[in-house]
């Protein structure tokens, strides 16, 4: 079996994965820096190609792209920061007087909806109708040791005016208050805000930590960095390595197989990053043109979010709308409206376009890839799930399209130059 798939290959390769994966479970807590490393690598390889085919050396290329990545992104936010900062603060200050207009603004009109629906469903109808009343008692009975027994009925109060002086009278009855929308948004409004007062010093405290926890992760933050320049820089060497484990025959099978996760990763990885900059600018001329309050802010907030597919989308959407809803209905009617229409032209332009059919993924299986994410890992297996996803989609269509003949081609054509193994 010699340049084939030998025993002793298997054996190795089969002990070396299982060692991999003990390892890498056992690391599983301090691997999130070297997997963003890898995304980065991926993320910024195309520019440096780009670079080093105007014959630049391949360390200067990673290094002009990282200057050229962080410096634009440090002018866009100097450009843009001090309106944030003005914005955030208006915000900040403004936020209980919009929770009080949005909840003395609509919640009646939402109170008087569902009243509405209960009584068009007969639901009122159905309340007991109150018992009669009785009149107040007092029963007064003597006891064997001389002593009374008194016993009051409902309705009657005794209350001790003094030494010895009691009074009873007819009981004075607390109204039941009917549920309210408004006064229950309120209540929670008052109660958020007071518990910022009391709590300032825990508060303060907290802050201290984050600041800790912050300067944490910009150390993880410059050695991921240096971990994705080193990817980079030996892009060859590691693909190389995974190229030699398998025999000489299947290596044309394995090429493709890198080919295929590629496209599908270029897709769900490059791509989303591309429409989460369309979305965000898209968003920002809509809340402009419509004078939504606080428009840059929620156009960051729509773009960061679009990162996560499908509930990024439907989440970001919530602040801008209930920001409109504060100033009137017609502002938040055209500004959801807008944002509507972003996803249509998303869906039907951008997505065909920038993130291609290779990496199509049906929706049933990105909503599956997000819970079970979000479940096992929080906020980092909700934004990876999706790549993950396509990296093992990828490994599904190239096996099936390799193993089983009369399956149906997928929508990725062969490599240039590499012929289909049977």
């Amino acid at each position: 079996m010699s340049g084939g798939w030998s025993r002793n290959r298997i054996v190795c390769l089969g002990v070396s994965a299982a060692v991999s994966l003990a390892v890498l479970v056992w690391a599983r807590e301090v691997l999130l820096p070297f997997i963003m490393a890898i995304i980065i690598a991926y993320v910024l390889t195309p520019l440096v190609e780009l670079c080093e085919r105007a014959r630049m050396p391949r360390a200067v290329a990673i290094i002009s792209v990282y200057v050229a990545t962080f410096g634009l992104i440090y002018l866009s936010l100097a450009a843009i920061a001090p309106r944030i900062w003005e914005e955030g603060g208006k915000l900040t200050a403004d936020a209980p007087k919009l929770a009080r207009e949005l909840s003395t603004k609509w919640a009646p009109r939402f109170e008087d909806w569902v009243r509405g629906v209960m009584e068009r469903t007969h639901l009122t109808e159905k309340t007991p109708p109150p018992a009669p009343e009785h009149p107040p008692t007092i029963d007064i009975r003597p006891m064997d040791d001389g002593s009374y027994r008194i016993d009051v009925g409902d309705g009657l109060d005794i209350v001790q005016n003094g030494p010895g002086h009691w009074r009873v009278g007819p009981g004075v009855s607390q109204p039941t208050a009917k549920f309210s929308v408004g006064d229950l948004t309120q209540k929670g409004v008052d109660e958020f805000f007071g518990y910022v007062k009391r709590n300032a010093l825990e508060l303060l405290t907290t802050l201290q930590a984050v600041i800790g926890r912050v300067t944490r992760s910009l150390f993880l933050f410059f050695l991921t960095l240096m971990v994705a320049g080193y990817l980079m820089h030996t892009r060859e060497s590691v693909v190389g390595f995974f190229r030699s484990l398998v025999p000489p025959m299947a290596r044309i099978g394995f090429d493709r197989l890198l080919w295929r996760i590629d496209r599908g990763l270029a897709g769900v990885v490059r791509g989303q990053l591309l429409i989460c900059l369309v979305n965000g600018v898209l968003s920002a001329i809509g809340f402009w043109i419509f004078g939504l309050k606080y428009w840059p802010i929620l156009a960051i907030v729509a773009a960061v979010m679009s990162i996560i597919p499908i509930f990024g989308s439907i989440l970001s959407s919530i602040p801008a709308v209930m920001i409109g809803l504060t100033q009137d209905f017609w502002t938040a009617l055209w500004v959801l409206l807008w944002i509507i229409g972003i996803h249509q032209v998303e869906a039907n332009l951008l997505n065909p376009k920038i993130i291609g059919v290779a990496a199509k993924i049906h929706p049933v299986l990105v909503v599956l890839a997000l819970i079970i994410g979000e479940h096992f890992f929080g906020l980092w297996g909700a934004l990876l799930g999706v790549p993950v996803l396509s990296l093992l989609q990828s490994i599904f269509n190239h096996f099936r399209f390799e193993t089983m003949p009369d399956a149906p081609p997928d929508s990725l054509l062969p490599p240039p130059g590499t012929a289909r193994i049977s």
